[in-house]
């Protein structure tokens, strides 16, 4: 079951991947339009307007269509073979399965409880995809039916048929078996999902209601549920719908940046709602504690290696606001250490709520300069100032709560591997020759230490570390083997296998995978 899982996570990581560079783009973009910043030249309706304007809307497409990028990405992690076609039949089976949901509802909508004459967005439960007016259920529709299409996949693509009929072979052959599946689902679908919506709203409302209570709860969901990607659930109806503010946390921000910036009344004040948007404190402030909890706890030895792969993973965090790096490097190594880290996360953003230090702090140091200290500086830089002070205290918090557990509890965490290989020195020239390897010959090399083609059930890969499971763990070479192909570290759990490769391995799975066919 934990291969299942490690393989599902790894999958989720696929589409996540191209938050940072979208992020980065949109907070520029918000930056370059700010006329407190930019001057005359940003007002609306001038050229350097226009541009960033242009800029942004291609900058935000990302987290427009999240559903698709979910329903094409997971397949690409998960399907066993020829995952390109399975992406192509999860986009047709996706869309197929959204019609069907649109006809139910504006047939038999009452039956379900659904006014399908709303207008989609805010309240009503409904929203465009593709064109297609449906029931808004987000990643869980997406994540369901690309879970549906690559069991079918895996199972029929192959399948063989009379010669007669070989036109329906392979990619045909699936999506006719998921056509006639997708009625049922679909039915299914729009007799729960309003349920569950009810529940999310009752949620919601509880959250809203509840002062610095809600944004605890708000903050620990939203870290906590991570590794099942429903933390999008938690956070998406606040950020970019209408839970507290109309149009969302980030756009009532960024329309009212100018009477924010202006005004030299308390924040909490003028913008109570932005409890909800302190997410991103742990983010900046706690994934530095971590990554020095766990560069402080490991070997002597191991400890250029760690720094190699926490530097760019806390980075990755600070900067952008993108933590999976990081937190997937621990996780499944010690799943009570990122318990921890929701804990602390909520008390974090429940502390700096209490103090009245709100803002759009949902990412990372971009988006904080862009939307918060750089526009709001005049009034408001004492509540920046006390930002830091606690986000720093917090820093400390982190590293002390992280460094006792991992020491007292043995956690396994980079550079804390239990092997007794020689550990040797490598001069310049080793360790050139090392980075130039490419990335085939890495992959040649992992799969023979693993114990060749025969020996591998399946792969897939997070953010920094090839996830193998294996028949035999014992036909498994040492960790200096992998290690001398250029790996950071090896991890064991039984007959699943994680070889630390670091943020090439997207490119060293695909190799190895060419190396399995």
């Amino acid at each position: 079951m934990m291969q299942k899982v490690q393989r599902f996570g790894g999958a989720m990581f696929t589409p996540v991947l191209l938050f940072a560079f979208a992020g980065i783009m949109v907070g520029f973009s918000i930056l370059f339009k700010n006329q407190e910043i930019m001057g005359s030249m940003a007002a609306t309706g001038t050229t350097w307007y226009n541009i960033w304007t242009l800029i942004e809307e291609g900058a935000w497409t990302v987290f427009r269509q999240l559903p698709l990028l979910f329903v094409i990405g997971l397949p690409i992690g998960l399907a066993k073979k020829q995952q390109a076609r399975a992406c192509m039949e999860a986009l047709v089976v996706y869309l197929i399965f959204n019609y069907f949901l649109s006809a139910i509802l504006n047939i038999w909508g009452p039956s379900f409880g659904v006014d399908f004459a709303q207008e989609v967005g805010g309240n009503s439960g409904l929203t465009l995809i593709a064109g297609i007016k449906t029931l808004d259920i987000g990643m869980v529709g997406s994540i369901l039916i690309a879970g549906i299409v690559v069991y079918l996949h895996d199972k029929f693509f192959d399948f063989e048929l009379p010669e007669f009929l070989g036109t329906f072979k392979g990619s045909s052959f699936v999506v006719m078996i998921a056509f006639f599946i997708m009625i049922p689902v679909a039915f299914a679908m729009a007799f729960i999902w309003p349920k569950v919506q009810g529940v999310i709203s009752s949620l919601q409302g509880f959250l809203t209601s509840s002062g610095t209570t809600g944004v605890w709860v708000y903050t620990f969901l939203e870290r906590m549920l991570i590794p099942t990607g429903l933390h999008h659930f938690i956070y998406s109806p606040f950020i970019f719908d209408s839970a507290v503010v109309q149009g969302g946390i980030n756009v009532y921000w960024a329309t009212h940046l100018g009477d924010f910036a202006n005004s030299a009344q308390s924040l909490k004040a003028m913008f109570p709602a932005g409890g909800f948007a302190l997410h991103g404190l742990s983010k900046v402030f706690g994934c530095v504690g971590i990554a020095l909890a766990i560069y402080s706890t490991a070997k002597p030895e191991k400890k250029k290696m760690v720094a190699g792969l926490l530097i760019p993973a806390a980075l990755t965090a600070v900067v952008a606001g993108i933590t999976e790096p990081l937190e997937f490097t621990f996780l499944f190594i010690a799943p009570v250490l990122f318990l921890v880290h929701a804990l602390l996360a909520a008390t974090l953003s429940a502390v700096s709520y209490s103090l009245g230090l709100v803002g759009n702090f949902g990412s990372g140091l971009i988006e904080w300069a862009a939307l918060n200290w750089i526009p709001l500086g005049k009034y408001h830089a004492n509540i920046y100032i006390m930002q830091v002070i606690v986000g720093i205290i917090f820093t400390g918090i982190y590293f002390v709560v992280f460094r006792f557990l991992i020491l007292k509890f043995n956690f396994l965490t980079p550079g804390r591997e239990k092997d007794n290989a020689e550990v040797k020195l490598y001069n310049k020239e080793d360790y050139r020759n090392k980075k130039k390897a490419p990335n085939a010959e890495k992959a040649t090399i992992f799969l023979e230490a693993l114990g060749g083609k025969d020996n591998i059930v399946d792969v897939t890969n997070c953010a920094t570390r090839l996830r193998i499971s294996v028949k035999d763990e014992s036909l498994v070479q040492d960790v200096e083997v992998f290690k001398g192909a250029g790996a950071h570290g090896l991890v064991k759990n039984g007959k699943a296998i994680q070889v630390i490769v670091g943020l090439s391995v997207p490119k060293v799975r695909e190799d190895f995978e060419k190396l399995l066919v």
